[in-house]
């Protein structure tokens, strides 16, 4: 009787551990989203629309200069 009586303790103490750390995780997730600036704010606060246009290469092709023997 004893040992099913602490095996019930044992269990019930892995529950409600478990389920405590199971309601934690969301709540961090969501005020770690809820922070965060949107990317529109971001771009206002750095200042994108001063920046100059630029002409970027296209380097998608790297061919090599030499063949390796």
């Amino acid at each position: 009787m004893t040992r099913f009586l602490i095996a019930s303790v044992v269990v019930l103490a892995l529950v409600a551990t478990t389920s405590t750390i199971l309601k934690r995780q969301p709540r961090t997730v969501e005020l770690s989203a809820a922070a965060m600036p949107s990317l529109v704010e971001l771009h206002t606060m750095a200042g994108v629309h001063r920046l100059t246009d630029q002409d970027i290469d296209d380097q998608s092709l790297i061919f090599p200069t030499q063949a390796k023997q």
